[in-house]
């Protein structure tokens, strides 16, 4: 039963959920270029993809990867549409699936909505989506609807349910891979937790792995014959970063906002579970429990996938909510249900703001590739220390992989241009491939300095060590305070979080 004993969704309850998706979904509908972090890249990679004429440094090479869904999608529609709504449209269709996905788990599970709406609506701002893993958006979004409709289903149509996971394991496939992982973790879970409490026979434990594994297997076989890969980047376990990203999740812009708002939210639950007023349904415990482990265990880079943990805790808002139910009297569940949309909307205006201030930022940098030769070579450096990501200042992130538009604008070469082997359908061209990298933020300026004066700099990455001959401009994102290197550097043009420089040839 709902909170307070009454059946069903509460009117009031979907009202408060429908106008809060409105405010969170409008800053993607208000700006042209949304600020985040990996967003002008892909919109770069859009812009190869969808173009007609071969471009000089890069070109496009498809294969049956597990990281595709922006890449299958948008060009199509940039035939009706350009590429920049188009692209805007896959994010906003990523955010729609990822809220309504989260909406039908909770009616699967409980058959009303209930609370995963606001667990939604706080991960959609959340670090993974603010920072702009587009993919990762919408193949979670398919994922919470396979969940959906798995428990949805009845137990017995057997023929129904394993046709909707065969086609949710694909889409989840195409999308990204690491959706797929989440999918089939969660289902696992919840089988299990079946098998155990109706004491299934051996065989019928068998059947269910084999249909549940079946097509991930033989997605995995078809990725191997087609010279699909995962990723050649290696692992990484920042173990000591867990308990920070525990309170740090809830909003990639700030984190300061970030940490008072997951500070918040978690003692908001704690408070309720101490009163008794929070329960699990169904196999809500045992998803708890093992996406709590899975956090723990999860290394924060797998392969060329980064920041992985943290997609775990993403997931989490959005799944478990739907497992949990609410009993408080009404007018406690009116200021649980405050507390809750105050969260929402700071989080939401923050965003919001921040992406609105960057419609200047972005046209300035667009305006300035006019000022770039075609089919140049561009260097990205950072006037601080580069860090990727910057928590000191999340604000500045979304201008770090910006640069990367003059390979539409000037059909030039940045090395930075995401075309990791396994991920994404385009690869550099050989004249150009020793320059370039499948990831990479901006070169801190202080390296770029003591490489040009012939001083080591070890923490450099090998496209930079001969930067004054191998690149004809540079970009310096970051704080701008006047030409760094009058020397090496010709000023061509600048905006408060970006300046364009003419490199002069080292003799």
């Amino acid at each position: 039963m709902p909170p307070g004993g009454s059946p069903g969704t509460s009117p009031a309850c979907l009202g408060i959920i429908a106008a809060l998706s409105v405010l969170a979904l409008a800053p993607t509908l208000a700006v042209p270029i949304p600020a985040m972090a990996d967003y002008p890249n892909h919109l770069a990679r859009m812009y190869l993809l969808s173009g007609e004429a071969p471009h000089p440094h890069y070109r496009v090479a498809f294969a049956l990867y597990p990281n595709l869904a922006l890449d299958l999608l948008v060009p199509p529609l940039a035939r009706l549409v350009d590429v920049e709504t188009a692209t805007r449209l896959f994010l906003l269709a990523s955010q729609v699936l990822v809220l309504t996905g989260a909406l039908a788990l909770d009616y699967a599970v409980k058959r009303r909505l209930h609370l995963a709406g606001f667990g939604a609506l706080l991960a959609l701002n959340s670090v993974p989506f603010a920072w702009g893993f587009l993919n990762f958006a919408f193949g979670l979004g398919i994922a919470l609807w396979g969940l959906a409709a798995w428990i949805a289903l009845p137990r017995r149509a057997w023929a129904a349910r394993a046709l909707v996971h065969v086609a949710v394991t694909a889409a989840c496939f195409l999308a990204h891979l690491f959706s797929l992982g989440l999918y089939g973790f969660v289902l696992g879970l919840h089988e299990l937790w079946r098998v155990w409490t109706r004491r299934a026979t051996p065989p019928e434990c068998a059947a269910r792995l084999a249909l549940l594994a079946a097509p991930a297997v033989a997605l995995a076989g078809l990725m191997a014959a087609s010279g699909g890969a995962v990723g050649q980047a290696g692992t990484a376990w920042q173990v000591a970063a867990k308990p920070f990203w525990l309170v740090a999740i809830l909003d990639g812009y700030d984190v300061v906002v970030s940490v008072a708002s997951g500070t918040a939210l978690i003692l908001l639950v704690a408070g309720l579970a101490r009163r008794g007023a929070l329960a699990f349904e169904a196999s809500g415990a045992v998803v708890a429990a093992g996406l709590a482990l899975l956090y723990l265990a999860m290394p924060g880079r797998l392969q060329d996938t980064a920041f992985v943990d943290l997609r775990i805790l993403t997931a989490a808002l959005l799944i478990v909510p739907a497992f949990l139910t609410l009993t408080l009297a009404p007018r406690a569940r009116i200021a649980v249900a405050a507390a809750a949309s105050a969260l929402i909307l700071v989080n939401v205006a923050w965003a919001g703001t921040l992406w609105w201030s960057y419609r200047r930022d972005y046209a300035d940098l667009i305006a300035s590739f006019g000022r770039i030769e075609r089919r140049a070579r561009v260097l990205v450096a950072h006037s601080g220390a580069g860090q990727d990501p910057p928590l000191a200042d999340l604000a500045a992130y979304p201008m770090y992989n910006a640069p990367t538009l003059a390979v539409h604008y000037a059909d030039a070469f940045v090395p930075t241009l995401f075309t990791a082997a396994g991920k994404q359908p385009v690869t550099v061209r050989a004249e150009s491939r020793r320059l370039a990298v499948p990831y990479g933020g901006p070169v801190p300026m202080a390296e770029l300095r003591a490489l040009a004066a012939g001083l080591p700099a070890p923490g450099a990455p090998a496209y930079a060590r001969d930067w004054t001959r191998d690149f004809g401009y540079l970009y310096v994102v970051g704080p701008q305070d006047g030409n760094p290197m009058p020397e090496r550097l010709e000023p061509l043009a600048a905006s408060r979080r970006f300046g364009l420089y003419r490199i002069r040839r080292a003799p």
